[in-house]
């Protein structure tokens, strides 16, 4: 295969406004499947846009750390840190963001942002030490799998009753299946 400039190149109009989803953010991400000369280079990118009140939910990236900047707007942002015995065990570390500002969430480890203001939409960029960083939604994962993980399993994990389980995998699975 000849190499040429098109392999480093994406018209990505990342400059553009997104659509939000039912959570309130859109995420564009720019991976070694949209740009083949990512490949092996251990970067990506992505916008992400937060409607008013929205929200990046708990994901999680398994390949990649993460540095996010505003560029318009506020974000409230938090990760939990890793299991480690008391006192410090899945703390919960969080700010709030200004445009300018930047966060970095590590490897592996649940994070989110959300968007506090309820009149005004909020923009970010996220670089990730990856080409190919992964992407793991918590409450998607747990509750909308296919096939889903049994509602024994998920109420004594959760500590609820099973009608609770059924519920929300009810919501998750009508999102993601249909």
């Amino acid at each position: 295969m000849e190499v040429n400039a098109d392999n480093f190149f994406k018209a990505a109009a990342l400059d553009k406004p997104r659509v939000t989803n039912k959570v309130g953010s859109n995420v564009t991400l720019i991976n070694v499947m949209q740009i083949a000369g990512l490949n092996t280079l251990g970067i990506s990118i992505a916008r992400i846009d937060y409607a008013p009140l929205g929200q990046n939910p708990p994901h999680t990236h398994p390949r990649a750390t993460e540095i996010l900047t505003v560029l318009e707007g506020t974000l409230y942002v938090g990760f939990v840190t890793s299991n480690q015995p008391a006192p410090n065990r899945n703390k919960f570390l969080s700010k709030v963001l200004n445009k300018g500002d930047v966060f970095v969430f590590p490897a592996g480890l649940i994070h989110f942002q959300f968007n506090p203001n309820p009149h005004k939409p909020a923009i970010a960029i996220a670089a990730l030490s990856s080409q190919n960083p992964g992407a793991i939604t918590i409450a998607n994962a747990v509750f909308g799998s296919d096939p889903q993980i049994s509602d024994d399993v998920l109420a004594k994990a959760f500590q609820v009753e099973k009608n609770t389980i059924d519920w929300l995998q009810a919501q998750f699975w009508e999102n993601n299946h249909n």
